[in-house]
């Protein structure tokens, strides 16, 4: 098991996944226990947790996420794990969808990693283990999207290895 004495991704991640969640008007019990596992998997203090827990409560908008310190893996999988929310309730909405697109734009994340991102969400989502949220394994998530983004920068810069 890996320490993380300080997590990757702030509480102002989690409340912009909630706003991905609210953007259809309305947030199901499953996004929000999704959306505070993912929090509480990334060892976020209980102060912080139950900020999150309040977005889920409220509606909320994406307002200002700071993308300071969140490498291009870290992005990635705060989008995959939006992509995976969106989804819980078995319909994306237009709204969840322009919301998905203005977080990806705040992400800084190019269209076609959006797509294999939310791909890699959509596989994991697959797995035996389920798409609910006490069973999703965020842990997957995050190996896939990194191996597959060291693939891609293996690919980008001629190398094979």
């Amino acid at each position: 098991m890996v320490d993380q004495a300080v997590p990757k991704l702030r509480r102002d991640v989690f409340v912009a996944l909630a706003a991905v969640a609210w953007a259809d008007g309305k947030l199901d019990p499953d996004e929000a226990d999704a959306i505070v596992r993912a929090a509480v998997d990334e060892g976020l203090p209980l102060d912080e947790i139950a900020e999150i827990e309040a977005a889920t409560r409220t509606k909320v908008d994406l307002g200002a996420l700071d993308r300071t310190g969140l490498g291009k893996e870290d992005r990635l999988f705060v989008y995959a794990i939006a992509c995976w929310i969106a989804r819980l309730d078995g319909l994306v909405t237009p709204e969840e969808a322009k919301t998905l697109a203005g977080l990806g734009e705040k992400l800084g994340i190019p269209e076609r990693p959006r797509a294999h991102a939310e791909a890699a969400a959509r596989e994991v989502a697959e797995m035996p283990e389920g798409d609910r949220p006490a069973r999703y394994d965020l842990v997957a998530l995050r190996r896939i999207l990194g191996e597959r983004l060291k693939t891609a920068q293996g690919t980008a810069s001629g190398t094979t290895g």
